[in-house]
């Protein structure tokens, strides 16, 4: 490298070493900022992206991407699916990521199919959530639609009679009038 005048830089010089070749199972991502759709926007439309985008205005069609950040005052009105999904916004439509995070100030009405799946206290979600191993594969929406449109088979299963507990709220609940939602009350144990 560095020699002085006197000395013989005559040595035989060793080859390069290779670089080490790294392996990687999935693409990195762009050091890329977010596709921003601000408050002010409207979009009618597919939108589709394999980076990430953060909505701040209104979406009337379906979101396909990476990652999707719906903001406070974000709405919405179509389906959804990404890798991950933060939801502070509305959504009308079903949601399928392998991470859903519904946060305190969402409001959303569709059904969600998910690996991963956490909602804050104060969420609003009207649907069914599901979870699956693959929900970002074509097979994930088909095989839960056709299991549940088809019909239950077989024979009757013998059952043991109910505990004494369980058959009092049942009379009880017979004879009162049955309300229009669901209502969860403890059940006694013991004598």
């Amino acid at each position: 490298m560095f020699s002085s005048k006197g000395k013989d830089t005559t040595t035989p010089s060793m080859p390069a070493a290779p670089a080490p070749v790294l392996q990687q199972k999935r693409p990195v991502r762009s050091g890329s900022a977010p596709s921003i759709i601000s408050a002010d926007l409207v979009v009618t439309g597919t939108l589709t992206s394999s980076g990430d985008i953060q909505v701040d205005g209104k979406i009337e069609g379906n979101v396909n991407t990476s990652s999707l950040v719906i903001g406070d005052k974000a709405y919405i009105e179509g389906d959804v699916m990404a890798e991950d999904v933060i939801v502070r916004g509305r959504v009308k439509g079903s949601i399928r990521a392998r991470k859903v995070l519904l946060a305190s100030t969402c409001h959303v009405e569709g059904d969600i199919l998910h690996e991963a799946f956490a909602v804050e206290t104060g969420a609003f979600f009207e649907g069914n959530c599901r979870h699956a191993d693959n929900p970002l594969a074509d097979g994930a929406v088909r095989n839960e639609s056709e299991r549940r449109s088809a019909p239950v088979t077989g024979a009757p299963v013998a059952s043991m009679p109910p505990p004494p507990s369980v058959v009092a709220v049942a009379r009880a609940s017979e004879a009162a009038p049955r309300p229009s939602a669901a209502t969860f009350a403890p059940l006694k144990s013991g004598g």
